[in-house]
Parts: C-alpha cells; structure tokens; sequence
C-alpha cells in the first residue's frame, strides 16, 4: 500500500495517564474488520474524565483486562464512510454517520477510525459534524437514562441535576420532549440558559437546598453525585427513581423509591431516537467550543478546570 494511504495523523496515548501523555504524531490507519466501517472522521468530542476510565487504556469497562497501548482518545465521532467491511450492507463510502465508539476500543481523535457499523447511525441531517459530535455521548447517556433505566412517561416531574453541564443540558431538553415537567438545579449564572432549554423552575443550588423546595418528584437524573446524590432520595414521591451516571445509590430510605446506576453504551436505535428530536427541533447539542485536532492535550486539561457549556470538539478535517 501507498505509504501516504497507509498512515493518518492521531492523537496516541502511549503510556496511562492525563493529557500531558497524549501526542499528535503520524499513526498507522486502521483497517475496518467484517463488521465495521472506516469512518474518515470530521468532529470528535470529548468528555471530563475519559482519561481517567479503565476502558479508555485496557480491554475491559472495570480495568481487569489487559492493557491497549497505545490509544486513540475521543469516543464521540461524526464523519464520512470510506469503507465498508465485508459483512456490512447497511452503510455505504460516502454515508455521513455518527455515534459512541465503544469504550474498549480507539476513539475518533485521528484522521480515520474503524468503528462497529451496528453502533452508528445517519448525521442529523440539520446539524454540522461538530454538532453531531456533541450529540453522541451526552444525547444517548440522557436518553437511556429517562427512557430504558427511569421509565418516563408524560406529566412526571423530572429533577435534573448539574442541568448546564453537556449530559444535564441533554436531560432537561429530553424530559421535556418526552412530556415530562422538569425542575433543574445549576448555579445562579446558568439560569437563564437552563430555562431556555425548557425547565420550568431552576434551582441556584449556591443559595438554597434543594430539598426545601421540591417535592414529589418522579424522576431524579443525577450528574454530579455525592451529598446531592444522597439528599435527593427525599424528594422522590412513592414509586420514584433515582438514576444516577455518577455512582451507585446508596440504599433507599424506603422500600417504595429505587436507584439505578448505569454506564452509557453505544446504541444505533437511541442515536436514531436523538435525531428525530433534533430533526423536529426539540433538541439541540451545545458546543462550547472547537479546537484543532493537534490541540487535543490542551482539550483535554480544559475539561477539567474550566466552566463550560455543552462539549468541546476537535475539528480533524
């Protein structure tokens, strides 16, 4: 092969660790298997902590298995088929696809990747590639988290923790359009836009407990965990699920409310959900910022120092 066609430029982690580990170098390309496709990626996004996750460096969600090095970071890919494998008859070279690559494996902060067709679906035709980027994780985490782990329904009242953030700002405009009446909780300075995305009341967390003034909720999404976590079991009204992509629930201080824990999974059916909300304008990703695929290390430290609105994306193309 072309020496050209055989190699990309990447993002690589070769040794665990945080951004300061990460390179932009030249990379072999991956070849798609029978099952997947290679995707010429345009955005990638990225999230808080990705670096830090057992799966993101070894072939295991819980760090048991061994280790992959070096890595592709980015799970969050939106781009263009270039070639199909084998045993793939539903996606076609020139398709504009997007999804959450499995955790096990590389991510979309390169040139190409190779990625699972089953776990891909059609771009939102409305949105650019940084916006489908920056719909895949938090759109699907949000929707499997109301719809398959809380069960839904029209006229719940929905109580959305850490509703500014990339995950929260997803659950608020979802609940909504899935005829839920939300009450969202985020600092003072995030008000406005938490309302705008559809939240009948918001709470300053800063300045008053929650609890003080809610009550009879039938859903809790839970982004932010520890002492909000726990203190949210009282507000839940009899039969009320605490659902939390934090960590597990501790028991329920009545046999009548429950909690779930749950880890996001790639998932073509809810992409294809997330894009029907998009298409009929129920739901927008926000993207906080863009920056170049060579400045992902600094991408990276940003997410975890700075306040930020929707997700940050690397531009590859």
């Amino acid at each position: 092969m072309d020496t050209e066609l055989a190699t990309m430029r990447a993002v690589r982690g070769h040794r665990r660790g945080g951004p300061e580990r990460l390179k932009y170098e030249v990379a072999p390309r991956p070849a798609p298997a029978a099952d997947e496709v290679l995707v010429a990626v345009r955005s990638a996004a990225i999230t808080s902590g990705e670096l830090a996750w057992d799966a993101t460096w070894t072939n295991s969600l819980d760090g048991t298995g061994s280790l992959r090095l070096p890595i592709v970071p980015a799970k969050e890919v939106s781009g263009q088929v270039v070639e199909a494998g084998s045993a793939v008859h539903d996606l076609h070279p020139g398709d504009e696809v997007f999804g959450l690559i499995p955790f096990t494996q590389d991510g979309a902060a390169a040139e190409f990747t190779a990625v699972p067709a089953a776990v891909l679906a059609a771009k939102p035709p409305s949105l650019d590639h940084d916006g489908a980027a920056a719909l895949a994780l938090p759109g699907l985490t949000a929707w499997q988290g109301l719809v398959r782990h809380a069960g839904l329904t029209p006229g719940d009242t929905v109580l959305v923790h850490g509703a500014a953030g990339g995950v929260g700002s997803m659950a608020v405009q979802i609940a909504v359009a899935l005829g839920g009446k939300v009450i969202a909780t985020a600092a003072g300075q995030d008000a406005e836009f938490v309302r705008a995305l559809g939240a009948e009341r918001v709470i300053d967390y800063t300045a008053q407990p929650f609890e003080d003034a809610v009550a009879d909720v039938g859903v809790v999404f839970d982004a932010v965990g520890g002492d909000t976590q726990a203190r949210s079991w009282h507000v839940l009204r009899s039969g009320g699920t605490l659902v939390s992509i934090v960590s597990p629930p501790g028991p329920s201080p009545s046999p009548d409310t429950h909690g779930v824990f749950f880890v996001v999974e790639p998932d073509r059916a809810g992409l294809i959900a997330l894009s029907e909300l998009v298409e009929s304008g129920r739901l927008t990703p926000y993207v906080d910022r863009v920056v170049p695929l060579q400045d992902t290390a600094g991408a990276y430290a940003a997410l975890e120092r700075e306040h930020r609105r929707g997700k940050i994306v690397l531009r590859v193309s």
